[in-house]
């Protein structure tokens, strides 16, 4: 159960990071969303939680920094997407 929780977790992530970059709503690609929500949960919302003193609970902190790492990865995937092709 915790398993479909983290998917569906890295999915929204993934999906919200991918409207604040401007891509829609209905994006051709759901890996690198997923990948990108996985990761940037990982480590943005680790790194979040743990510097602003919430520990490993889940705060709006820990969401924030979800978000914010998904988005970096993203762009970092989609601006090396761009210079292949």
């Amino acid at each position: 159960m915790i398993l479909l929780f983290i998917l569906v977790w890295g999915m929204f992530v993934g999906w919200i990071a991918n409207l604040i970059l401007g891509g829609g709503s209905r994006p051709a690609e759901w890996g690198p969303l997923l990948v990108a929500g996985l990761l940037g949960s990982l480590v943005g919302g680790l790194v979040f939680s743990l510097l602003s003193g919430d520990g490993l609970n889940l705060r709006l902190s820990g969401i924030f920094g979800s978000v914010l790492g998904a988005v970096i990865l993203l762009a970092g995937f989609k601006f090396l997407q761009d210079r292949k092709g």
